[in-house]
């Protein structure tokens, strides 16, 4: 019933986050597992769909094909016993109301239908992007590559971690960052009361790994929550100055130092008027975008959102980008980063920073574990989820460190 309320708070346009408080009454372990499972269905949902329409006389109710969804999932993608989920699914039908007493028997009908359909099911190809998306990546890299995303997407996402020092759970990664199988119990894990870590995906990691902060650096993170970056600021002695424009958020991103026994100054402010007294040595702008490289792990946002507003989105990414520009002492770096597969977040971002500041220049990314082939023409690193396919991939991201020239302002 849990997966079910997320997944109707979806369809009305909700976030997996926004709607979580649906379940927050459930026990943990079924708080998790609601989660879990509305996660796989909403990687599967044109799939389910395809699979169930030759068996409908007509397509039921949203609530009731919902319901056939989750069933499907939990047998063909999860393994989940046949007469377990057709059973659970028949009931949920029945507490729905007096029209889902009525659509109890075709959902166990359609239902065992399904549970011998592996054949048909692994037939089917993970279900792609929408247009709105789709149109700019194959564009950008191919039908293939639009292909492979779409197959890690619908894989989902492990589990990363920073460490602070040397030790860390997981599979070390070559970038630096450590992995664990999806579903890890993050306060289990050994030194996570320590603070000796914190959870961040790989690719996300990069970005502070190529600003190289040094200690006593006077450093902004930009856009600062959760506070990923901050930490990793902190942690290799910089001055940070965390800012955000969300108080709440700011307040994850303290938690998250205390836990890590680390510190920052933090801002609540608009990143666009705030200045420092004296300018920076450094600064981390991972600015607000469509937040497309994070599909596997938030598979909602394809359903939720349909592509408006990008043209006002880079135009903030913009002046953002200018505004750091003038925070830098001469001779300063700046990291542009943005967790989006659109190149009109990031190579085209870039390209046009280039052409508005004739004293920037691109150093080409350079941190442990970075691939040639993930270096684009202008210097940039491109990361994108099809990556590292053997290790479980990463998310999508557009990474690009400038050089202020210095004796120019």
């Amino acid at each position: 019933m849990g997966a079910l309320r997320l997944l109707g708070a979806v369809d009305e346009g909700a976030t997996l986050d926004e709607a979580a408080a649906l379940t927050e009454r459930l026990p943990p372990p079924d708080r998790a597992r609601a989660r879990r499972l509305a996660l796989e269905v909403l990687r599967r949902e044109d799939r389910c769909d395809l699979l169930l329409a030759p068996m409908l006389a007509r397509r039921p109710r949203p609530e009731i094909m919902r319901i056939l969804r989750l069933a499907t999932v939990e047998m063909l993608a999860l393994a989940e016993a046949p007469h377990g989920a057709v059973n659970a699914a028949v009931a949920l039908a029945r507490a729905s109301g007096q029209k889902g007493q009525a659509a109890a028997g075709m959902v166990n009908a359609v239902l065992r239908k399904v549970a011998g359909a592996a054949e048909p099911w692994a037939r089917l190809s993970p279900q792609k992007l929408p247009a709105w998306l789709r149109g700019p990546v194959v564009a950008a890299w191919g039908e293939a590559v639009a292909a492979a995303i779409e197959a890690a997407h619908e894989a989902g996402a492990p589990l990363d971690l920073t460490p602070k020092g040397a030790d860390c759970p997981g599979e070390a990664l070559p970038t630096g960052s450590y992995r664990l199988p999806a579903g890890t119990q993050v306060s289990a894990l050994p030194g996570y009361e320590a603070g000796d870590w914190w959870v961040q995906d790989a690719a996300a990691a990069l970005a502070a790994r190529l600003l190289d902060p040094r200690p006593g650096e006077r450093i902004a993170d930009l856009c600062a929550a959760p506070g990923g970056k901050t930490l990793q600021l902190a942690a290799a002695g910089a001055e940070v100055t965390a800012l955000d424009i969300s108080q709440p958020r700011l307040a994850r991103v303290a938690e998250n130092l205390s836990r890590c026994r680390l510190s920052a100054r933090l801002v609540a402010a608009d990143a666009l008027d705030w200045r420092p007294d004296q300018p920076l040595d450094a600064v981390l702008l991972d600015a607000p975008c469509s937040a497309t490289g994070t599909i596997r792990r938030h598979p909602e946002l394809p359903r939720i959102r349909d592509g408006a507003g990008l043209t006002e989105l880079t135009g903030l990414q913009a002046r953002l980008l200018d505004h750091a520009l003038t925070l830098l002492k001469p001779g300063g770096r700046l990291v542009y980063a943005t967790c989006s597969l659109l190149p009109a977040e990031g190579e085209e971002q870039l390209a046009a920073a280039l052409a508005r500041h004739p004293d920037l220049t691109v150093e080409p990314p350079q941190a442990p574990g970075i691939e040639p082939g993930w270096i684009t023409a202008q210097g940039g690193l491109r990361l994108r989820p099809d990556l590292w396919p053997e290790r479980g991939g990463m998310d999508g991201f557009f990474i690009a460190r400038l050089r202020k020239t210095a004796g120019r302002t």
